[in-house]
Parts: C-alpha cells; structure tokens; sequence
C-alpha cells in the first residue's frame, strides 16, 4: 500500500443509536450515530407488519376481463 494516502483506522469506535443501544467497532471515522440498529429494527424485533397482497392479481384480472 501506499504511504499517506490512507485514512487513519481506529479500532475502538462507539457507535450509538438513536434508540440508545451502542455498539464497539472499527472504522475511519471518529463519531458515529445511526438512526436504526439491529437492536430496534421491525424485522429483527419481530414486529414486523406483513402487508396482505392477497386479492390484487384478482383486481387485476376484474379490470381487465381475464380469465383462466
């Protein structure tokens, strides 16, 4: 690699979400704060909404006159 032309990397970097979970990690930059994490995402939580798509190929085919 080339001298001088890298960003300093700093091993110990606390990372902070909105929610107040922190995380330790590597990285270039020396502040870091996210909106969402793991900690507080739907789909990690498990309080995801599953949207029901059910009826719209129907609706479709009712628009249309489609049959099978």
């Amino acid at each position: 690699m080339r001298e001088g032309i890298h960003p300093a990397y700093n091993e110990d970097i606390l990372i902070k979400c909105a929610c107040g979970a922190t995380f330790e990690t590597g990285s270039t930059k020396d502040n870091v704060s996210i909106e969402i994490c793991s900690s507080c995402h739907p789909f990690y939580t498990g309080k995801q909404k599953l949207v029901d798509t059910g009826g719209r190929v129907d609706k479709f085919r009712k628009r249309f006159g489609i049959t099978e």
